[in-house]
């Protein structure tokens, strides 16, 4: 994976606030000098320097020095991509904040996140590893953004003991007291959010098991190919086929749409690297399957459904026809392996 890059996703927040303050998106982006068709990539990743720049074109353009604070409302799930899915369906905002530390190479490298609970203090703290995003508008937009997310999982706003910046204050800092009901510390040597530690045993409220499953099998693939060469269009294809999985299986011809080729150009550049759409449209369901089954409380039937078959039989069929084996027989065999080797599900 090249560095200092974030995933293309995390401009569609800037666009929805420009959208609501009046201006069209896609005259911004021109404005901007910036691709608008990245946007329909759902691989693509952007440098950081460019989503800093965009942040501060936003600004420019609308009059705000405090967009950074006003990010809060823009700012949902499906802009972390695979990664936002995983933490909306995780049990707790322990595991959900887990999740993100698990997996947050897959939206930036150029960002992280790290959680620490204190005493009865909860310490989110934010570290920039691209330079270009270490500015004041980003810290700010990443603070509110993570107190939105455990808003929207918890459904209650968290009550903030602290905030600490590392950026100089602005000559305005009101809007800091209305965001945060604290005001922050400026010149800090961090990035941090504090809250009552309780907020990590919340529920969240709309979790289901069997899609965090799901979606966490397609985050570990992810994640295991995120060092992979780029450049190989069979592993693109792959790769977007990956993180449309949750929501559908994209037929053929959107997926020639998506990259911008005709169907037959798209099966050829496929050829020639030895592969066909449908095969890699098979090797992903099996892939993901064999992961599913080897793990409990997910059903047969529910795993069918996972991986888009109209049928729990038309399911079971393929797998016996890709492995020799019923999805039940092949289940049975891997417990009594992990049983006989001391391990579990």
């Amino acid at each position: 994976m090249r560095r200092g890059y974030t995933a293309v996703s995390m401009v569609f927040p800037i666009l929805k606030y420009v959208a609501d303050r009046g201006f069209d998106p896609e005259a911004f982006c021109r404005a901007a000098s910036f691709d608008s068709g990245l946007l329909r990539d759902a691989d693509a990743r952007i440098p950081a320097a460019e989503l800093s720049r965009l942040m501060n074109e936003a600004a420019a353009l609308t009059g705000d020095d405090h967009i950074g604070l006003h990010m809060e409302e823009y700012m949902e799930p499906a802009d972390l991509g695979v990664l936002g899915y995983v933490m909306m369906h995780a049990g707790t905002i322990r595991e959900a904040l887990d999740a993100y530390v698990r997996y947050y190479a897959i939206l930036s490298d150029g960002f992280s996140l790290a959680w620490e609970a204190e005493g009865e203090v909860l310490t989110i703290r934010f570290t920039f590893d691209a330079p270009a995003l270490a500015v004041r508008h980003c810290a700010e937009d990443m603070a509110v953004s993570v107190l939105a997310m455990l808003r929207r999982f918890g459904g209650r706003r968290p009550a903030v003991r602290e905030v600490r910046f590392m950026h100089e204050p602005p000559p305005d800092t009101a809007p800091y007291l209305e965001t945060f009901g604290v005001m922050p510390l400026f010149r800090a040597g961090e990035n941090a959010v504090r809250l009552d530690r309780q907020v990590l045993d919340w529920p969240i409220l709309y979790a289901d098991e069997r899609l965090r499953a799901m979606f966490e099998t397609v985050a570990e693939d992810m994640q295991a190919r995120a060092g992979d060469a780029e450049g190989a269009f069979t592993g693109r294809v792959l790769e977007w086929l990956r993180a449309s999985l949750p929501t559908g299986l994209p037929t053929l011809s959107q997926a020639a749409d998506h990259f911008g080729v005709s169907e037959r150009t798209l099966q050829l550049k496929l050829r020639a690297e030895g592969a066909t759409y449908s095969e890699l449209v098979t090797q992903l369901r099996q892939e993901t399957a064999i992961r599913l089954l080897r793990q409990d409380g997910i059903s047969i039937g529910e795993i069918a459904f996972l991986l888009h078959y109209t049928e729990p039989s038309a399911f079971q069929n393929a797998f016996k026809k890709w492995t020799g084996k019923s999805p039940g027989e092949y289940r049975r065999q891997a417990r009594r392996g992990l049983r006989e080797a001391g391990g579990r599900l």
